[in-house]
Parts: structure tokens; C-alpha cells; sequence
């Protein structure tokens, strides 16, 4: 099995173990630190980067291009966008509507979702297509599984936050494909000279560095 699908697979683990606590099931209707956001609807849209991997595979990519991942990444229309974009706000619309079944029913769909994962991703090849099915385009599996780490390591701190717990620490090789990927957007955004500043010398960093 490819490094990033044991990458992808521990993230997912560990961002599991963080949907499965109390503190987010106490939580669940109150808001999320991210505007728009209950931490009911944040957590089901963390829970997502399981089980639309699972709606990926069983999807069919026939007739779509494939793209790679950092050209994903330039066509995303929701990449520096307003909160109140489409794509956003769908994404939004999509958790809390995810998230109206109920923490236990949420935990129950991304738990199951992972147990197939860990059996499936090892046997599918390396050129496999997949992707979201609502995006018009496709990709390899393992630059797919790149975006939902991705994900999963930025929302996880984000619900850690929502409701007073720690933000979990993930996999090594996990997290420096995550953050790998992160300044490879952050670069592409605000140039690599800026990038350089924020993590080497803060006495000329700019304002913002932000790559998504």
C-alpha cells in the first residue's frame, strides 16, 4: 500500500477518535468556531473526508478528465472566497444537514466508512481515477486521498477548538503531507518569498499566509 493511503488512513483514525468524544456530542447543536457552523454540522462535515471517500470509489469517473492535485486546487472556485460563496455555503448546508442525524448516527456512518476503507485502499491500483462525484473532473486515488488529508487535519483543529479539547496530534508522515501541501497553496497564493518570511522571519512577515 502506497505511503499516502497509510497517511490518509491514520488521519482519518485519529481524526475519528476526536468525533468520538463527549465533549463534541455535548456540543453538537451549540455554534463552531467557524461562522455558519454548529460543531454538529462541522464535525459531520469532518466525518465527510471518510465517507465521501467511500461514495468516490463506488462512483463511476468514466468521461472525466483527470486533473492533478495542484490543479484541483487552482480550479477551486472556494480557495481564498467569501464564507458566503456557493461552494461554501453548500458545504455548510451539506454538514449541518449531515449533522441533523445525530452525533451517534454521524460517528456510526464515518466508522464504518473507515473499516471498509482499511480493506479496500491496499487492493486498488495506482492508477485508479476517482474523485468527488460533484466535481467535474477526476484523479488519481492517492492525490484524491491527499485532499481529504488535507481536511482532515485542518478541521480537526478547527472542532478541537469548537469545544475546548486539544487539537489532536496526527501521524508524522500524515501531518507533513498535510502541511506539505499547505505551503505548496500558501506559496502559490502569496508567492514564495512571503511564505519564507512567515516561518523564518516574523520581523517581515506579511499579514496574512494563508493557503486556503
Amino acid at each position: 500500500m502506497s505511503d499516502t493511503r497509510l497517511q490518509y488512513l491514520a488521519a482519518a483514525a485519529t481524526a475519528l477518535a476526536l468525533l468520538d468524544t463527549e465533549q463534541v456530542a455535548d456540543h453538537w447543536t451549540e455554534p463552531s468556531a467557524l461562522e455558519g457552523f454548529t460543531v454538529g454540522g462541522l464535525a459531520a462535515h469532518l466525518a465527510q473526508q471518510i465517507t465521501s471517500v467511500t461514495a468516490a470509489l463506488d462512483a463511476d469517473p468514466a468521461g472525466k478528465d483527470p486533473v492533478t492535485l495542484h490543479e484541483h486546487y487552482r480550479r477551486a472556485a472556494w480557495v481564498g472566497a467569501d464564507i458566503d460563496n456557493d461552494y461554501n455555503t453548500a458545504i455548510r448546508d451539506g454538514g449541518e444537514q449531515a449533522a441533523a442525524t445525530g452525533h451517534a448516527a454521524v460517528l456510526t456512518d464515518a466508522s464504518s466508512a473507515l473499516q471498509r476503507l482499511a480493506t479496500d485502499l491496499p487492493a486498488l491500483a495506482a492508477a485508479h481515477l476517482t474523485g468527488n462525484t460533484r466535481w467535474p473532473y477526476a484523479m488519481r486515488l492517492d492525490d484524491f486521498l491527499t485532499t481529504r488529508l488535507l481536511e482532515l487535519v485542518v478541521h480537526a483543529d478547527d472542532l478541537a477548538y469548537s469545544t475546548g479539547l486539544d487539537t489532536p496530534e496526527f501521524d508524522p508522515d500524515a501531518f507533513a503531507a498535510a502541511t506539505a501541501l499547505l505551503a505548496h497553496l500558501a506559496a502559490e497564493r502569496h508567492g514564495q518569498a512571503a511564505l519564507v518570511r512567515a516561518l523564518a522571519r516574523t520581523e517581515r512577515a506579511p499579514k496574512t499566509i494563508s493557503g486556503l
